[in-house]
């Protein structure tokens, strides 16, 4: 296949959210017949509802400032599905490349039929444990030194939960996707939960009481020491947190200062991720690094530091620039209430005195009606709009909700109408924040890099 007939034969499986049959069974007679790909390189594996992401980035980026050879996988993609499958070796980083994917989707493809042929499968393997394979087989390839994985849904019984990793870590847990994971906070944490191992340390940022209660649990379980951020930061001779202040900050606000003394080391950091909620995602990721020195690797607070000043993860409290237009333009996926919490908090914090226009699409399986009143409270006008996506909210829908709040709304039919309108209606002062679902801002950053906008 090449890259066009791999992403066909890809997509075909189906959306990999409505399609998601958890469970390990396929994906462990996949890495068996493929000589377990996964257990030839050191990992790391992430699990939480909001923030693996990040945390992930800021690991990798830590590994490559100490000049490790790393492997990065992340889901889902913005705009290309090669994004998900990234490499670095020292400064430079890249993603695979599209002829690579094809050629391994096809190994992949051709290696799930042959299984499926001789009854060791009794289903087609999921678009999600064909592209974590695909994974596993590239690092290996690659020769990585350290994988750096991101659960895609859950834990237990995800895809990426067959690997051996020498640490995992477990960002905040709140609620998403109930019909797959449940509809308590203990049944989700439960899940995620599912990705600590026997003797393994896992690194945990703050939860909800009933949340670490349940955490706890599977670690003793287990035998696995918990580093508990929150313990840490009690304990920390320093601990401090300031909005950063540098030059560069004022045309692109949202950074933070992070001052913290640990064991190993101390730290005073400008967070490249904005937002204060980073701090928390900042502090796991140094810690992961710091459970990794322990077991061996050159990582130093130094690598640490330049890691998190360097750690880029787009689609997330990004500040982006429309051609032509002065009017700044902030972009993130927050797609459940958590999220929507962070950027609403965000805008309040960093934007507080410029009119904000917010362009609202999400998807129909989400509480988008939770979302608009979290979010809509920060804007001074508001659009909804359709994202060219089969699951996305029709804009009559997301402005029903909304004007029972007592908001007007336009509507938009598309992202590219929907931007327009935006410059239209926004004065001189003010902002465009693009925000409620993360095919949003995959199709708005896809537009830019097209020149349709």
């Amino acid at each position: 296949m090449n890259y066009t007939q791999a992403l066909d034969y890809l997509y075909a499986r189906g959306h990999e959210l409505e399609t998601m049959n958890l469970g390990l069974a396929r994906i462990r007679a996949l890495t068996a017949a493929s000589g377990q790909p996964q257990l030839q390189a050191p990992s790391v594996l992430i699990a939480g509802t909001n923030g693996k992401g990040s945390t992930a980035a800021m690991i990798f980026a830590i590994a490559r400032a100490a000049g490790l050879r790393v492997g990065l996988y992340t889901s889902p993609h913005l705009v290309e599905i090669t994004e998900r499958m990234r490499i670095a070796e020292g400064p430079n980083t890249r993603d695979i490349s599209k002829d690579e994917f094809a050629q391994y989707a096809t190994e992949v493809r051709a290696l799930g039929e042959r299984l499926l042929a001789a009854g060791q499968l009794t289903s087609v393997p999921s678009l999600f444990e064909q592209l974590t394979l695909l994974a596993f087989l590239y690092f290996a390839a690659q020769k990585v030194e350290l994988a750096v994985l991101e659960v895609g849904l859950g834990g237990r019984l995800d895809a990426t939960n067959v690997c051996a990793p020498l640490v995992t870590a477990i960002t905040p847990i709140d609620y998403d996707h109930q019909r797959h994971l449940g509809y308590t906070l203990p049944e989700i944490a439960y899940e995620k939960a599912g990705i600590i191992k026997p003797h393994t340390p896992v690194i945990v940022a703050p939860q909800k009481p009933e949340v670490m209660q349940v955490i706890e649990a599977r670690a003793a379980e287990v035998n696995a020491p918990v580093v508990a951020i929150e313990n840490k930061l009690r304990a920390a001779r320093r601990f401090q947190v300031d909005k950063d202040v540098s030059p560069a900050s004022l045309a692109q606000p949202g950074g933070c200062r992070l001052r913290y003394d640990s064991r190993q080391g101390s730290y005073d950091v400008r967070l490249n991720l904005r937002g204060g909620h980073q701090v928390l995602n900042a502090l796991t990721a140094l810690h992961v690094a710091e459970a990794l020195a322990d077991r061996g690797f050159a990582i130093t607070p130094e690598h640490i530091a330049q890691g998190l000043q360097q750690a880029e993860w787009p689609g997330r409290l990004e500040w982006l620039q429309l051609p032509g237009s002065q009017l700044p333009l902030l972009v993130d996926g927050a797609h459940n209430p958590a999220g929507a919490r962070v950027v609403r908090k965000f805008l309040e914090e960093f934007c507080a005195h410029r009119p904000v226009t917010m362009v609202f699409g999400a998807m129909t399986d989400k509480p988008f009606g939770e979302m608009e009143e979290l979010l809509f409270p920060a804007a001074a006008k508001i659009i909804a709009v359709r994202v060219n996506h089969p699951r996305a909210a029709d804009p009559r829908a997301l402005a029903q909700r909304a004007e029972a709040l007592d908001y007007h709304v336009w509507q938009a039919a598309s992202v590219r109408a929907a931007l327009q309108l935006a410059q239209t209606i926004t004065p001189a002062n003010g902002v465009i924040c693009a925000c409620g679902s993360l095919y949003l801002v995959g199709e708005i950053k896809g537009l830019l890099e097209s020149g349709e906008i």
